[in-house]
């Protein structure tokens, strides 16, 4: 399940419109759709109205919203997993 998909389900399970969240967002209905299909971008900074306008906790969404974003970016390169555990060592550092 893609990011915008995860976060369709959520507001359609709370039955929260899309006009509302798209107003916290300041973003137009239509980009949310294209958000939550897949066809946008969420960008990093809308991860806190998007907690807040969903009823969700702003830490774990933010971690599922990097996760992703680290995965769909980086997965299919060869030294994925050694980089990820150089930046790993560098946080520890």
């Amino acid at each position: 399940m893609t990011f915008g998909s995860y976060l369709k389900q959520i507001r359609e399970q709370k039955k929260i419109p899309q006009r509302k969240v798209a107003h916290r967002l300041d973003i137009d209905t239509s980009t949310l759709s294209k958000m939550e299909l897949g066809e946008r971008q969420i960008n990093v900074s809308m991860i806190e109205g998007l907690a807040d306008a969903l009823g969700l906790d702003f830490k774990e969404l933010q971690i599922k919203f990097i996760s992703e974003k680290i995965l769909h970016d980086f997965n299919s390169q060869p030294y994925f997993k050694d980089a990820l555990q150089a930046t790993l060592k560098q946080l520890k550092a």
